[in-house]
């Protein structure tokens, strides 16, 4: 029976040994992107409060902070750290 589950285990260890690297590949690029776009969205938001329009900056305050490295790409992190995770428990799964 354990044999039946390797069968099948293999090919998602497959897919996700090539899925992960993607995906790493592709959240740095866009955490570049998203890192000059937080900057200006503070840039915009101090603007904002400046000019006596709290609601928009605030607005942007918190739109700069989900664009982030701290807020959505840190997510992104963490699920791209836990599909490694599941890579390496099905390889050792498969070859124990």
């Amino acid at each position: 029976m354990r044999i039946i589950f390797k069968i099948f285990a293999a090919p998602f260890a497959l897919v996700l040994a090539i899925l992960a690297p993607v995906v790493l590949f592709l959240l740095s690029y866009a955490k570049g992107l998203l890192e000059i776009v937080s900057g200006l969205a503070v840039l915009l938001a101090v603007v904002l409060f400046v000019t006596g329009q709290t609601t928009g900056g605030i607005v942007f305050t918190v739109i700069a902070f989900l664009i982030s490295p701290l807020g959505i790409p840190a997510i992104a992190d963490w699920l791209i750290d836990k599909l490694y995770g599941l890579n390496y428990a099905l390889r050792d799964f498969i070859t124990s």
